[in-house]
């Protein structure tokens, strides 16, 4: 019996060994093996990693020519590791000094206390202590000699244009530890732009067994350039009226898009407030990273109306000719809609409808047409999805108070209220007013250019009958109608160029309380209009949010627009019209 406990023990002892054995084993080859690996490969042999050449981003003037918008430039940086420094307190000032007077306030560097602070970590083996060094200055510090103190290369991203197009752009950045692109075409074209490193390794065990050494080089993969659509002087103009209707009108944002109507090619896309992509570390409030042109739905107001009436007169259900009596208002169930002013005109045409911007004519239409048809043409128009354009984090709109068939939804979104989208959504929708009657496909990147290969074509194809969505009919009747709304009715006719047919509508909505229940007292304003207006080349979408001291978007965005459609016919030496 004793024998027989004594085998049973043995037995039992010998599994646990085993079984320790085996799980240090574990341990070793699969939760610990990248730390073994990367101490195996520090100690047998030497690396080092040159950053692989990131693909340059471009505009394109008019001519089609290439301008530079993002480029990577070369550097180094001064770092301390604190585990190798040997020095006491007031060695450390000196060591500051001298590294200080080396720079030269050139760069950006650490405050004396920073410093101290960070020498103090004995455990800690590296810190940064200045970026985006110079190659005479690196050489300075190297040759100081002092352990813990060195220059390593480095590379980063520098936008010549500075803060022009910056959310277009995006920046390069830290992703963890990872320089990556974020946001905007730096983040959407990450995998075409970035490259792979070079990686030259030298073996020891090569060395150490076979008798000689050998040097293995991957060779590396430079990124792709990326051509984007943007017209580097129509952005920089954009921009600026854009800027000076923000501060003169006090407006929490400013933006909008211009874009060809035809074929989708925007020239320029723009937001303020913005960011300087070469700082953009210095940005706290990172909804300046957004594009709001993609990334935000707003309540549009009227702007929406010459889509009602295209629909309407698409499907038969009225003519330019049709007439309802206006009281000023229209009874929806207990709900009552009124005109912004809130008078009747009596009997009342469709032209009128668009002149004034008459609430009820757009009801009217809406009723006309029947909610399914009404619903089907606003789908069609592109409103609840994304536009396809090739940039990251685009929202869909929402039509989704439509889909509960209330009579008051239908009502409110046939003159804008209760339906949201992006502005880049708005501007495709319209855009299919201007055209002929399809929807385009939007886009920012135009190609990719690769060393040595075919460039290779982001351009989308258009089918225009397979993407239509009003008759080429309804397309010039509604342009007429907006023409005269120009000429006759938008600032008493100021808007109107002599030599150029413009068609143009406003919308002035309330924006929703943030609780979605009811509307606040604030304003969103927008402008869009197309020229010339029977062969567009532009057409072009702007808001304002939340402006101050200005009640109808007529008053604050009429003259930026005017001034933006002048620029745009005379920089593209567009033939007159009229």
């Amino acid at each position: 019996m004793d024998e027989k406990w004594r085998l049973t023990f043995i037995f039992a002892a010998l599994l646990l060994v085993g079984g320790a054995i085996l799980f240090k084993l574990y341990l070793l080859q699969i939760v610990s093996h990248s730390y073994y690996s990367s101490l195996s490969e520090k100690q047998h042999s030497s690396s080092k990693n040159f950053p692989p050449k990131r693909g340059e981003i471009f505009f394109q003037d008019k001519s089609g020519k290439p301008r530079l918008a993002a480029a990577t430039k070369n550097g180094y940086l001064i770092y301390i590791n604190p585990k190798e420094l040997e020095k006491s307190k007031s060695d450390y000032e000196k060591v500051y000094l001298r590294i200080s007077e080396i720079m030269n306030g050139k760069n950006e560097i650490l405050t004396k206390d920073e410093f101290l602070a960070l020498a103090g970590k004995k455990n800690d083996p590296f810190e940064v202590f200045a970026h985006k060094v110079e190659k005479d200055i690196a050489d300075k510090i190297n040759k100081l000699s002092i352990k813990g103190i060195g220059a390593a290369p480095e590379s980063w991203r520098y936008y010549p244009a500075s803060s022009l197009a910056s959310q277009i752009l995006g920046f390069v950045g830290y992703n963890g530890d990872k320089l990556q692109g974020r946001y905007g075409a730096e983040e959407t074209y990450e995998d075409v732009l970035s490259g792979r490193s070079d990686y030259l390794k030298n073996d020891g065990f090569v060395e150490n067994f076979l008798g000689f050494g050998k040097k293995f080089f991957l060779p590396p993969s430079e990124g792709n350039d990326l051509i984007l659509t943007i017209e580097p002087a129509v952005q920089i103009f954009f921009e600026k009226k854009l800027g000076e209707a923000l501060e003169k009108y006090g407006a929490e944002k400013a933006g909008g898009i211009i874009l060809n109507p035809k074929t989708g090619k925007i020239l320029a896309m723009a937001s303020r407030p913005d960011f300087d992509p070469n700082r953009y570390y210095e940005i706290k409030n990172f909804e300046k990273f957004k594009n709001p042109s993609i990334q935000n739905i707003y309540e549009f107001g009227s702007v929406i109306k010459p889509l009602t009436v295209a629909a309407g007169l698409d499907a038969g259900a009225i003519t330019r000719n049709t007439t309802y009596f206006d009281r000023g208002f229209v009874k929806i169930g207990s709900y009552e809609i009124k005109n912004f002013d809130e008078k009747g005109r009596g009997k009342a045409d469709i032209q009128k409808i668009l002149n004034e911007s008459l609430n009820t004519g757009a009801v009217f239409i809406q009723q006309k047409l029947g909610q399914e048809k009404f619903y089907q043409y606003f789908k069609n128009y592109g409103l609840g999805e994304k536009t396809g354009v090739n940039l990251k984090y685009e929202r869909e709109g929402d039509l989704g108070n439509l889909a509960k068939g209330k009579e008051i939804e239908y009502a409110t979104a046939s003159f804008g209220q209760g339906i949201a989208f992006t502005p880049l959504a708005l501007a495709r929708a319209l855009s299919s007013l201007a055209n002929g009657g399809y929807l385009i496909k939007p886009y920012i990147a135009e190609k990719i250019v690769k060393s040595g290969l075919p460039d290779k074509d982001l351009k989308p194809a258009i089918n225009v009958e397979e993407n239509r969505v009003i008759k080429k009919e309804t397309s010039e009747e509604i342009t007429k109608m907006l023409v005269r709304v120009v000429d006759e009715a938008l600032l008493g006719g100021k808007i109107k160029l002599a030599n150029y047919t413009v068609a143009a509508k406003t919308g002035t909505a309330q924006i929703s309380k943030k609780d979605g229940r009811g509307y606040s007292d604030e304003y969103l304003h927008s402008f869009f209009g197309y020229a010339p207006a029977f062969d567009p080349q532009f057409l072009i979408v702007i808001f304002l949010e939340k402006p101050k001291g200005v009640r109808y978007a007529s008053q604050s965005l009429g003259e930026p627009f005017g001034e933006i459609m002048k620029f745009l016919l005379n920089y593209y030496e567009t033939p007159p019209d009229r």
